[in-house]
């Protein structure tokens, strides 16, 4: 592995064209949930194939002026004198964010898009971000995925199965929305997404299926049907299988709640066993209900992944707003699914200033102790990071540790707890 480079890369803009340029007098730095900060060589890497740059509109761009010693806010176009705009990183799959873009807002600043927001800049070779890859596995790399090849394996098994709801509308994820998952079950391999429950029992604020919130879109259209378990097993029992490594999970981001729909999922886990005992049946869900989650542990169901924003119950309520459950339900339904012998991820929502506060840090650490999960799962936080600290109405509690520096307590503390991002094979027959 090469060295990180020790000079600081270039504080990028936009000007007012749209145009990404790089500011050679003042470097880039990220935001740690509002505070500036510089960063050190080894959080930032080269800018990730499948990665994506953004231009934040209304907000202007802050690097670090090393003539003066200062942070400074950039605010006219050093080449022009037009307006500017800050710039930011969304990394691709299997990287987590160590910085956000550092900005200030310009004026009545727009919501941001549901996406994260990683800080970003410019090196002679290329760009770089202020990230770092917490998964090797290539499942949804972009050079994995042949855009033709999606595209016909798409349609031939669409046009064999017309009468299948379910893998219809996954046909429109893969062609359409361009879903890793759902472009992976067409190509027959890895991950295969089963999404069934068009409610919900939480309100998150960044749900990206269905928003109440004037001024943002969710980026995905959610499932308006309940598929039958004849449906479901017509997509999972043919990945179970035949795919390399294969995994078929309830819980996405074109659905709701899954245990809003735990009968058919019970019925369709009793029923995919069945037919196969290969590969990995896995639920992304809230963990909100214990009791049907110890039902779907008894049908079969291998792991869950149980999402978390954070671990101390006021941000947690205040981000989901769950319906008639709490952080406390999560706790005792995602330890008794460990003690009933399944294996389980936290879908740990990373927010750097955030998730890395020393409280934090300390509540989580309970929860690992309760309920002796398995996996952190390390995903950014998609959300516009100023107006989620309010919604939540955060209180800043101490320093925060920088991401790797919370990485290195987690993994000293409980030396046998994995990182990654993606839910694993638990069948190595598969």
């Amino acid at each position: 592995m090469s060295r990180p480079r020790s000079d600081p890369p270039c504080l990028l803009y936009a000007d007012a064209r749209g145009d990404i340029l790089d500011c050679p007098e003042l470097e880039a730095i990220g935001s740690a949930a509002g505070r500036w900060r510089q960063l050190p060589a080894e959080e930032w890497l080269p800018l990730p194939p499948g990665s994506e740059l953004f231009l934040l509109p209304e907000r202007l761009p802050v690097g670090y002026n090393p003539r003066t010693g200062q942070f400074q806010v950039l605010d006219r176009d050093p080449r022009g004198g037009g307006p500017v705009s800050a710039v930011a990183a969304f990394l691709a799959p299997a990287h987590t964010q160590l910085a956000s873009a550092a900005f200030v807002r310009a004026g009545e600043a727009p919501l941001l898009p549901l996406f994260a927001y990683a800080a970003a800049g410019w090196r002679e070779e290329g760009f770089v971000a202020a990230g770092l890859r917490v998964d090797p596995d290539p499942r949804q790399d972009i050079e994995r995925f042949d855009p033709e090849q999606v595209a016909r394996r798409t349609r031939e098994r669409l046009a064999r199965e017309p009468a299948n709801r379910l893998l219809q509308r996954l046909g429109r994820c893969s062609l359409t929305y361009g879903c890793p998952a759902a472009r992976n079950l067409f190509l027959g391999r890895w991950e295969a997404p089963l999404p069934t429950s068009p409610t919900c029992n939480a309100r998150c604020l960044g749900c990206i299926s269905l928003q109440e919130q004037s001024g943002l879109c969710a980026t995905q259209e959610r499932i308006d049907f309940v598929p039958t378990v004849e449906e479901v097993c017509g997509v999972a029992v043919p990945h179970l299988r035949r795919a390399p490594r294969a995994v078929a999970s309830f819980g996405q981001g074109c659905e709701g709640e899954p245990l809003m729909q735990w009968r058919l999922l019970e019925r369709s886990i009793r029923r995919a066993r069945q037919a196969t005992s290969r590969g990995t049946l896995n639920l992304n869900t809230n963990a909100s209900l214990g009791e049907p989650l110890r039902r779907l542990r008894d049908a079969g169901l291998d792991s869950i992944r149980a999402s978390l924003n954070s671990c101390r119950p006021e941000y947690y309520e205040r981000y989901y707003r769950p319906r008639g459950y709490g952080l406390q339900e999560v706790r005792r339904a995602v330890a008794g699914f460990k003690a009933a012998g399944g294996f389980v991820s936290l879908n740990y929502f990373v927010l750097p200033g955030f998730t890395d506060e020393p409280q934090e840090l300390e509540a989580l650490c309970g929860f690992l102790t309760e309920s002796r999960a398995d996996l952190i799962q390390l995903r950014n936080l998609n959300i516009d990071p100023e107006w989620y600290l309010g919604a939540i109405e955060h209180a800043p509690a101490g320093e925060p540790l920088g991401i790797l520096r919370w990485l290195a307590a987690l993994r000293e503390r409980f030396p046998t707890l994995a990182f990654g991002y993606y839910n694993p094979c638990l069948d190595p027959e598969a």
